[in-house]
Parts: C-alpha cells; structure tokens; sequence
C-alpha cells in the first residue's frame, strides 16, 4: 500500500545525496507524508469514476455506487447492473464503459491485479488494457498502491513544474527532459515524485 514513510526519506536522501538541489528543498520543505491506496480493482475503479470531475462529485458517484452495490461488492455485482441503474448512480456512459472494461477483466480473470508483473514497463502495459486507464493512471496506481519505489510518472504536469523549479530549468521542462534528469535518481524516482508533488504549491521553493 504505497511507499511506506521510511521507504521515502530514504528515497529522498539518495537523491539529495546525488543532486545537492533536491538537498536544498528537501530542508526548506521537509518530507512528505506517505500517499497510499489499498491494491485492487476498487482503487482503478475509484479512478475512473474520478476522471474530469471535482473531488466532490466523484464522491458523491461513488458513495451512490456503494449504496447500490454494497459495500463489498465484487466486479461481477456492478456487471450484473444495466446502464440505467449506473447512469441513476452518475456514471456517463463513457464511464459506464471503462469501469465494465475493468470488471470484465477482473472477473474472467484476464486481469490479476495480485499478480502484475515485477517490471514497471510490462505492468503499466497490463493495467493500460483496461479501458479508460492511461499510463498516468497506470503509474498512479503502481506508485500509491503498490508502493513501487523507481516509477517516474514524467508526464505529470505538476511533476514537470515542481522538478523545473528544484533544478532551475528555464521555462517547463518536457517530459523527455523531466525523464533526462531523474536518471541519477533510479531506483528512487517515486520518492522523488511524491516529493515534487508535495512541494508543488510552496513559494519557498
């Protein structure tokens, strides 16, 4: 369930180590508190229900989901629903159908969320199946979830800004260059990543 508080610090002291300006925030905005999400299909379901809406609307679908599936409720209980019952709980009917591309994998057993591949690449792969799952989700879910501790989610605007400002980088830095400069990092680029995010909104720094 996500990179644990020690899992960062160490993270964060292994960059700093190598990259003195990380070191230089890293004491102005001290270490940030674990982000963790339990595994599983309900947290990719959680995303795909929370895509393009505020926190509280995405709340608000869920908490009708829950109320019409229970709370335990298993993959096979939200196929089992027609679109009207899904659309009455705030679900689009694009929603409707990536979280039914989830379900649908989960339940014939085509997904095995226990079981994704060691290597980040090949799990992002797996998890980009599911409709409406792009690698942003994919690296989330792989980092906040499974606590995987060198995935490097370079395409996250709020990542690109933070790490430009850390480093002193003209401008917005690409996601290419984002990737070029957190090489030194490995294997701890997901430290480095709650890291920027935690630091996003400081003026400090």
């Amino acid at each position: 369930m996500g990179l644990t508080r020690e899992q960062i610090r160490e993270g964060l002291d292994f960059a700093a180590e190598r990259e003195p300006r990380i070191g230089a925030a890293l004491r102005v905005a001290g270490y940030p508190e674990p982000r963790l999400r339990p595994t599983g299909y309900k947290t990719l379901l959680r995303t795909i229900v929370g895509q393009q809406v505020s926190v509280a609307a995405a709340t608000s679908m869920w908490n009708k989901l829950e109320a019409e599936l229970g709370e335990d409720f298993t993959p096979s209980c939200l196929l089992a629903r027609d679109d009207e019952t899904l659309r009455a709980c705030g679900l689009s009917r694009q929603k409707q159908g990536y979280a039914r591309s989830l379900c649908e994998l989960v339940d014939d057993g085509d997904l095995d969320l226990d079981g994704l591949p060691a290597e980040d690449e090949a799990a992002i792969e797996e998890l980009t199946r599911i409709k409406g799952i792009g690698r942003w989700s994919a690296e989330i879910y792989l980092l906040f979830a499974e606590g995987r501790p060198d995935v490097w989610p370079a395409g996250d605007l709020a990542v690109q800004k933070a790490v430009g400002r850390i480093m002193s980088e003209d401008g917005l830095p690409s996601e290419k260059r984002v990737r070029e400069l957190a090489e030194d990092w490995r294997p701890h680029r997901g430290a480095v990543a709650i890291f920027a995010w935690h630091t996003y909104n400081m003026d400090a720094i």
